[in-house]
């Protein structure tokens, strides 16, 4: 994304292997996006941009702008940028991609806390827009702003948070539909195959290009009152995990990886979904280089 935005990128891996394993999905991401006409000039000029690195101290010297995206566990990552912090300049801003845990603990090491935040980006991060800036407790608003504008001169659709809240935004949403779309399973209201069915044929298309909060202000807040009223009773809000999510989990089927979750994946079906949810995000792409998207 940020080669693509015209920026010199150093790339760490902690071995040859796992560069060479990012270089080559660097290659079949800009492959994508070049035969659907969503990359200006040449890719050579973008690959040329991305720089590999075994030793962290030469990939992080000059680097202005930092971003983590190791395991999802705190130790790790605290260990990461406490390491990391005595190699940059302590101009550079810090950053973490995780999806969830707070940027106060995973700063808690540094001297520089006013220089670290997260930008979440979204999976598959060169097909999604958005990037959830998230400060901590002690970071300053200028390193929101600036990572801000960066993420927007880069094409993204940054959305800061106020303040930090687990989950951010969109996995706060993403779990709460979760929740009532397992709910509903469960409680034999439907079927898997139905809920899913009805999320791609009404609300997935709308949402697309108006927000819940938007929709509903369309819809008439007072409609939305009088069904508020009696149905937020009759919705999920257990803190416990629903019992179809924790017996796949323990049972080790753990979805397409494993070629059994909630549903059954062939190797075909998996292929099918990725592709055809690709070519989705691509059309989206397409749409907001044409100014046509909000």
């Amino acid at each position: 994304a940020f080669a693509l935005g015209g920026y010199s990128v150093n790339m760490y891996g902690r071995t040859r292997e796992s560069l060479d394993r990012g270089q080559k999905r660097v290659h079949e991401a800009l492959d994508l996006l070049w035969e659907n006409g969503l990359v200006e000039g040449q890719k050579e000029a973008v690959l040329e941009r991305i720089q590999g690195h075994t030793d962290l101290g030469s990939a992080v010297e000059d680097a202005q702008f930092v971003i983590e995206s190791v395991a999802e566990d705190l130790e790790v990552k605290k260990a990461v940028f406490r390491e990391m912090e005595t190699l940059c300049s302590p101009e550079a801003i810090l950053a973490t991609n995780t999806s969830g845990l707070s940027p106060t603990l995973i700063s808690e090491t540094l001297d520089k806390k006013d220089r670290f935040l997260v930008s979440h980006f979204w999976n598959p991060p060169h097909l999604m827009p958005i990037v959830e800036v998230v400060p901590g407790k002690f970071t300053s608003e200028e390193t929101v702003k600036i990572t801000g504008e960066l993420l927007e001169k880069i094409g993204k659709k940054p959305v800061s948070l106020k303040k930090e809240a687990p989950g951010f935004i969109g996995n706060r949403l993403q779990f709460a539909l979760l929740r009532e779309a397992l709910h509903i399973v469960d409680e034999g209201i439907a079927s898997r195959e139905d809920v899913d069915r009805t999320m791609r044929f009404s609300l997935g298309r709308r949402l697309a290009d108006t927000g819940p909060l938007e929709s509903a202000d369309l819809g008439g807040l007072d409609i939305f009152y009088n069904v508020a009223s009696y149905l937020f009773r009759d919705l999920s809000n257990t803190p416990d995990v629903s019992p179809l999510l924790k017996e796949s989990a323990i049972r080790g089927d753990l979805g397409a990886k494993t070629g059994k979750g909630i549903y059954q994946w062939t190797e075909s079906k998996l292929k099918e979904t990725v592709k055809l949810r690709e070519r989705t995000l691509v059309e989206w792409l397409k749409r907001d280089s044409e100014g046509k998207s909000r």
